[in-house]
């Protein structure tokens, strides 16, 4: 599993893109890239990389990142960031349109720029890593659980304390690693940025939100922007520093110029999506299925292939629960169990409990974005089973029919003798003539029953009535 998921990802690295549209270099530009809704993954990550790169070889004024997304992958987020912060241009993150929202992993990245703004009702936080979603309990319920009293007399009391019953409860020296890592990371960033650190240490480890009106008093973000025009109006005039040089933002009257995905990245970020990799996923496995017990139709499982490939590099990206696959696995196992043993349907119902609990669980995130939604779960494993049982029970029924065809199919055929079988001698079978050889001597004209097949010749023996009253033809 780990070999093709390497091989996907190199495969996935080194198909060529298509070129984005150089800006005029002799001009001051701006250049924009919109991040829209979409969730933190590589592909996300690659974009943003190639942005910056861009903006530095064409000496852009700055770069502006719109932001709206609900979260994604921490090493994405923190690669992202690792090029925000070493960027020569200034980097600019506006969380906009309205009714966007920079969470989780957006929160890093808007914290890295040089200049954060958000647009009129906005939100960003809920910054805890993705992570602990997996294991034990989460982090949001032992802070509740401490604010209501249900812990130890004394214990979680205030804000202060919350940090400690959470890894008093939790008691993951694993989480603990990745909860400190995180805050440490986190803080530094808000420092190097002017940005509020106690409250970024608070969006990860209480998981905390604001709205952009509140994310302003509290210092997370320069201002609010109700536009692009305006965001660049306000920035005109502004410094930043940039590797320890002090910038003036220059925006006034400069073209703005956007860079969208190319057709290649915005397929990658789509079939990266939690829903649509379970979609290939079960539509591969479905086509398969079909391929195996029908052979010949080619076309299912050809489909079936490359939507299974898809799912593969989309699974090396998204935090896979491989319990859960192995739930996944144990379903179809007991589907088609249920089509040979006679359970009056207990199998089946096992089988369908095994892909539904295998389809919630199959990516650990505390996430709902980085989780496939039940109302996709539900119609797909309906689907599965009665497709299942349906082609599987004619596969297994089709194996219990007689041959008709081939060498077999011609085993108890009644032919007719074209010459004298003295042993050997001629007969018309099957609509040809065949080499026949028999133990009983056939005069021509005589009806023959076929006994067995030797390569090309038969052997046959004399239709006569007392076979007939046998049962035989």
């Amino acid at each position: 599993m780990k070999r093709c998921q390497v091989l996907l990802a190199a495969f996935f690295a080194f198909v060529p893109c298509w070129s984005y549209p150089t800006a005029p270099g002799a001009t001051p530009v701006i250049h924009v890239i919109q991040i829209d809704n979409q969730i933190i993954t590589p592909v996300v990550q690659k974009y943003v990389e190639t942005a910056i790169d861009r903006a530095e070889s064409e000496h852009a004024v700055c770069l502006v990142i719109m932001l709206d997304t609900p979260g994604g992958l921490m090493e994405s987020a923190r690669a992202i960031v690792k090029r925000i912060m070493n960027s020569e241009v200034p980097i600019v993150v506006y969380v906009a349109p309205s009714g966007s929202r920079a969470a989780s992993a957006g929160v890093f990245i808007t914290l890295a720029a040089h200049v954060a703004a958000m647009a009129p009702s906005t939100n960003i936080g809920a910054a805890h890593p993705v992570t602990l979603g997996g294991m034990g309990e989460s982090m949001e319920k032992v802070i509740k659980r401490a604010e209501k009293g249900e812990l130890e007399k004394g214990v979680g009391e205030g804000v202060a304390d919350k940090r400690e019953v959470v890894k008093e409860e939790q008691r993951s020296p694993t989480e603990e690693k990745i909860l400190n890592d995180t805050v440490a990371w986190v803080t530094t960033i808000a420092k190097a940025r002017g940005h509020n650190e106690k409250w970024a240490e608070k969006a990860v480890t209480e998981s905390l939100s604001l709205t952009e009106e509140e994310a302003v008093k509290e210092h997370v973000v320069d201002f609010v922007a109700q536009d692009l025009p305006d965001l660049l109006s306000q920035l005109n005039g502004r410094t930043v520093q940039i590797k320890g040089t002090t910038v003036t933002l220059t925006t006034a009257g400069v073209a703005a110029v956007t860079f969208p995905m190319t057709r290649w990245q915005e397929f990658l970020t789509v079939i990266a999506h939690p829903n649509v990799a379970y979609l290939l996923m079960m539509l591969g496995i479905l086509g398969l299925i079909v391929e195996f017990t029908h052979p010949g139709i080619a076309f299912p499982g050809i489909a079936g292939a490359i939507c299974l490939l898809l799912a593969l590099y989309a699974f090396q990206i998204l935090p896979v629960n491989y319990a859960a696959v192995a739930l996944l696995i144990l379903g179809l196992a007991l589907l088609a169990a249920e089509v040979k043993v006679v359970s009056h349907g207990l199998l089946a119902l096992g089988g369908a409990i095994c892909l539904t609990l295998g389809s919630v669980l199959l990516f650990q995130s505390p996430e709902p974005a980085l989780r496939v939604s039940l109302s996709v779960i539900l119609p797909m494993v309906l689907t599965l089973v009665c497709i299942t049982l349906i082609v599987l029970n004619r596969a297994v029924r089709s194996l219990r029919y007689p041959v008709v065809t081939g060498a077999q199919g011609l085993i108890g055929e009644i032919g007719e003798a074209m010459t004298d079988l003295d042993p050997e001698g001629t007969v018309f079978v099957h609509g040809e003539n065949w080499t026949a050889r028999t133990a009983t001597p056939i005069p021509r004209g005589e009806k023959v029953r076929v006994v067995r097949v030797k390569g090309l010749s038969l052997e046959v023996e004399p239709h006569r009535p007392e076979n007939i009253e046998k049962g035989e033809k």
